[in-house]
């Protein structure tokens, strides 16, 4: 039996017009949305996928198929409670996570906090064990040419007491 697990994981979807652009549960405005069969929220599924990884129960994907009718237009955050569950089950609970969303545009900084504050109320942990840091692509690659949005996601996962 493991006390402490680590996972991580990257997610990435592509930018398109005429979506939402939702990023770690909140709505941005911009003029491009992420392209996916749920709400595309990259950065949540790199945090629920870095869970899931802690825990070798595999991706997203295995879980929440996007051949599924039932996962399309889903909220991310109702798929990451799903994952709080299995975890919960399983014994364990959030050390920490450590995310960073690479994205040109829109400016994350604002949009920080209540990034952070959703997904710790999911996870049912404070808001000092999740840290969600952003980045640009400088011009450079589909991230810099804003073609899509990437995210990565570091978790310990400690037995509960």
């Amino acid at each position: 039996m493991h006390n402490i697990r680590i996972g991580q994981a990257v997610d990435i979807h592509q930018l398109q017009e005429g979506r939402k652009l939702i990023l770690g549960g909140v709505e941005i405005e911009h003029s491009k949305g992420l392209l996916g069969h749920s709400d595309a929220d990259v950065l949540v599924h790199a945090v629920g996928e870095s869970i899931l990884g802690a825990l070798a129960l595999g991706d997203l994907g295995k879980h929440f198929p996007d051949t599924d009718p039932k996962y399309k237009g889903a909220n991310s955050l109702d798929l990451l409670a799903h994952i709080y569950e299995m975890m919960n089950e399983m014994g364990y609970q959030i050390g920490n996570v450590d995310a960073t969303i690479l994205a040109e545009r829109p400016k994350m900084a604002p949009h920080i906090m209540a990034m952070r504050k959703n997904i710790a109320a999911v996870l049912h942990c404070d808001m000092e064990d999740i840290s969600i840091k952003a980045t640009r692509g400088e011009k450079l690659g589909f991230v810099g040419n804003e073609e899509g949005i990437v995210s990565l996601s570091v978790c310990i996962l400690e037995k509960k007491r």
